[in-house]
């Protein structure tokens, strides 16, 4: 099951998150092989908005980063959208690491 994680960005900003993922003894997991998807939907059954970069960053560590550029943030005009983060493994094992509500801050500078 994954872990449900809402999260805030400021519009015409840039963004990063970083996920880490460790197993139930706290030990780092190791992502070799692995890789991510990231899609923004403003429903359940819409379209895709945005897929968001997702980078392995460090294997050994098992962090993920999410990122969106600035002038794509600026694109963001819902209040909020869904979102999950999906890994697939180097056996092409998919799993759903985390979902939830982006929440976008306006911009009010531009």
């Amino acid at each position: 099951m994954s872990a449900q994680n809402n999260l805030t960005l400021d519009q015409g900003t840039d963004f990063t998150y970083n996920i880490f993922l460790i197993d139930s003894a706290g030990v780092s997991v190791d992502i070799t092989g692995f890789t991510g998807n990231c899609q923004l939907r403003t429903s359940y059954s819409s379209n895709v908005f945005f897929t968001m970069n997702v980078a392995v960053s460090s294997v050994n560590t098992g962090m993920i980063t999410l990122s969106m550029n600035s002038a794509t943030t600026s694109t963001l005009t819902s209040p909020k959208y869904l979102y999950d983060v999906k890994l697939t493994s180097n056996d092409n094992v998919v799993s759903r690491l985390m979902e939830g509500v982006i929440s976008v801050n306006k911009d009010v500078t531009r």
